[in-house]
């Protein structure tokens, strides 16, 4: 071969080599990328080019699949009863993409995760059609009926856990939306989903998952557990150090008891019973700001939580003395999500045990094959099993002839604590209205609840935890009850 054509035939196989490292680099090293480029409209068609899996509540499916007329896409997600469930599967949209359980699965119920490789190969063989999985949840349809009526046409949410296992029972919040609105890629989607974004009370926000709330008089169970856990009392019905009035450290602020009642030196129960401020405020300052945020992180403060869907992290601050007196009974800069404060009822409830929340029991294969089991798993131990049973007794206290009696269930014993949350500058706003609960049966607890109410049509004199959230509580421990 003379000199120019083995130049030409090395400048040729250059040329291939590097034609091959090309497309070797855009099919494996940058696919990942290039797949999830908004500008990649085949991956989205691809997504909705067959019917995706359901998810499924109480062994039935509460969402499905509809065709689309006049678009690429051939199928679009449709939900039964939307606004009901959205805080719990999310959205899926053609044009908006996914949220919570639906982008989260969506390997699944597209059928193109790995762990359904096997039923992918064999649809090739066989000639049937593409599938989605289902994803199985632990949602109980019955308690999140009752929540969200509950809720109504109030701003709020409720988190319902088993204590025993961590599942998620029931998880609500209003105002919602419904996710059919924008399912497709249309002028009306694109006009449903700006209306929604604009909407000034936010329907998109998952107020159970991913608002923090400032947790009032119900975190006093968690100062409560501190005291019990660090020694600081330890007989419930022994008188506590608690003056009258009470001037918060390092200033001249005195912390006020709501309606005068009388705290002085009032025993740990009696205290939870009448939501006592000065004793809490006390015991948060006696045991040092260090103490508190301890027990506040074994409850699960201060970091994000995942059930798969991401909650926000409650917080318990880092504060001077004042502030972390005032952060012990649910004030200053202490914030909380409603699953969170529905955890703290669930460790008081089970022992001292505080479970990991999730929601997914189970992933099934499009043939129904299950595919993935959850395995409950202990979070941490936040208090011993003998002081809860005195938290126990506390909280139950509280139902029994406190603040909580709307809370009541005829044949079933209800632990619970009210709260009143102050909010805006100088309390210039409307207070939340919060109730965490449990219900016990001979079995143990299947049951704890967290409820909280921004109601801005009620009179600022009727906003009370024991008034607007409690009578929720109630109903949603009697669904569950109900479908033992």
């Amino acid at each position: 071969m003379n000199k120019p054509l083995r130049r030409i035939a090395i400048f040729c196989g250059v040329l291939i080599l590097a034609l091959l490292v090309r497309t070797n680099y855009l099919q494996y090293v940058r696919a990942d990328e290039l797949n999830t480029r908004d500008e990649n409209r085949r991956v989205r068609i691809e997504r909705y080019a067959h019917e995706r899996g359901n998810i499924i509540v109480d062994g039935n499916p509460v969402t499905g699949s509809v065709e689309t007329k006049g678009s690429d896409f051939k199928y679009k997600r449709a939900w039964k009863n939307g606004p009901m469930w959205a805080p719990v599967t999310g959205y899926s949209s053609q044009a908006f993409d996914a949220s919570q359980l639906e982008s989260i699965e969506d390997g699944i119920l597209t059928g193109n995760d790995d762990q359904l490789f096997f039923d992918r190969t064999l649809s090739m063989f066989t000639g049937e059609k593409k599938q989605g999985g289902n994803v199985v949840t632990t949602l109980n349809a019955a308690a999140q009926k009752a929540a969200f009526q509950g809720l109504g046409d109030k701003k709020g949410a409720v988190a319902a856990l088993d204590p025993q296992t961590g599942a998620i029972l029931a998880l609500a919040s209003t105002p919602s939306y419904d996710p059919s609105t924008f399912a497709g890629n249309s002028d009306k989607d694109t006009k449903a989903w700006q209306t929604l974004l604009k909407d000034k009370d936010k329907p998109m926000l998952n107020r159970a998952l991913r608002e923090t709330y400032p947790p009032g008089s119900t975190f006093k169970v968690v100062t409560a557990a501190a005291a019990l856990e660090n020694g600081l009392y330890t007989d419930i019905d022994g008188k506590t150090d608690s003056p009258l009035p009470y001037r918060l450290p390092q200033v001249s602020t005195v912390l006020q008891n709501e309606g005068n009642i009388p705290c002085e030196n009032a025993s740990l129960r009696e205290a939870l019973r009448m939501s006592c401020n000065t004793v809490f405020g006390k015991i948060s300052d006696d045991l040092g700001n260090q103490k508190m945020m301890d027990e506040a992180g074994k409850f699960g403060f201060n970091k994000e939580i995942f059930t798969p869907v991401r909650a926000d992290a409650s917080i318990y601050p880092k504060d001077n003395r004042p502030q972390n007196a005032m952060a012990g009974i649910g004030q200053a800069s202490n914030r909380a999500t409603p699953l969170q404060m529905a955890m703290v009822a669930a460790a008081v409830a089970n022992d001292g045990k505080l479970m990991q929340p999730y929601m997914v029991a189970e992933r099934q294969a499009p043939n129904l094959d299950v595919i993935y089991t959850h395995e409950k798993e202990q979070l941490s131990q936040p208090l011993s099993g003998e002081n809860a049973q005195k938290l126990q007794q506390m909280m139950e206290t509280v139902v029994k002839s406190g603040t909580g009696k709307n809370a009541l269930i005829d044949g079933v014993t209800v632990g619970g604590k009210t709260g009143t949350a102050q909010h805006g500058l100088n309390n210039s706003e409307k207070p939340y209205a919060w109730f965490i609960s449990y219900a016990k049966t001979a079995n143990g607890s299947p049951v704890a609840v967290a409820v909280v109410v921004e109601d801005s049509q009620a009179n600022r004199d009727d906003v009370s935890g024991g008034g607007l959230a409690a009578p929720i509580a109630r109903d949603v421990m009697k669904a569950v009850l109900d479908n033992k």
